[in-house]
């Protein structure tokens, strides 16, 4: 082989080892976008930027003198691409937007491509152990750090059988949650009437508590917890 074929050879491969490393990752944790796609994304990104680099081996009836090279535009046309694939895996879910750090690692993942198509391994490789690190270590972390959960609420009651407001906000306080906001909704038919708030708390797992509580008050015909966040 050439040597030039040898760089190539070698480019292409390192793309495809790092975008399948990181793609491994986000397929074991069942995410829509793994393994393959984070490879061919890696894969592609290189052999872009491969076209760009050599540049000059293509275009054999262009004088030397003639070829303007510009790896930038090809580098910024592979990234607003990748927008549009990760646009695709991210989702709304109720309030809760899913994905968000798919999309991430996709476009991370570009960049990490375009590194091993211009032949800088040393920041590729590097970006490679921390993006990894980044979704498995830093998801540890972040398990572990105190934060506030929040939670859309509804709660439904025959019109004449309703709650007061004062001892619905006892109810949530006794549980460990703070209304961020409430509104009120009568039905067309008006035989309902329904709270809504945004719920905030510091514990996940006050959520499954209050859902327990709330199944066992005979006036509550209906209700809805619905966990926001990514």
């Amino acid at each position: 082989m050439q040597p030039d074929e040898i760089l190539i050879v070698t480019h292409l491969l390192g793309a495809l080892l790092a975008g399948a490393i990181i793609g491994l990752e986000r397929s074991y944790h069942g995410r829509p976008a793994g393994f393959r796609t984070h490879t061919l994304v890696c894969l592609a990104s290189s052999l872009l930027m491969l076209v760009t680099l050599f540049q000059t081996t293509w275009l054999h009836n262009v004088p030397f003198e003639a070829v303007r090279t510009d790896p930038t535009r090809m580098a910024q046309g592979i990234m607003t691409g990748i927008g549009f694939l990760g646009a695709g895996v991210i989702f709304k879910e109720g309030l809760s937007v899913r994905g968000l750090t798919t999309a991430a690692s996709i476009w991370m993942t570009a960049a990490i491509g375009i590194l091993m198509g211009i032949g800088f391994y040393l920041p590729a490789v590097l970006a490679t152990v921390l993006t990894l690190g980044v979704l498995s270590i830093f998801r540890k972390i972040e398990s572990h750090m105190p934060s506030l959960s929040y939670a859309f609420h509804s709660l439904r009651f025959d019109r004449n059988d309703v709650l007061d407001e004062e001892e619905v906000r006892n109810i949530m306080q006794e549980h460990g949650f703070n209304i961020a906001n409430m509104s009120y909704r009568m039905s067309e038919d008006g035989t309902t009437f329904e709270y809504r708030m945004m719920l905030r708390s510091r514990s996940a797992q006050d959520i499954s508590v209050l859902a327990s509580h709330l199944l066992r008050i005979k006036k509550v015909k209906s209700f809805q917890l619905s966990p926001t966040g990514d």
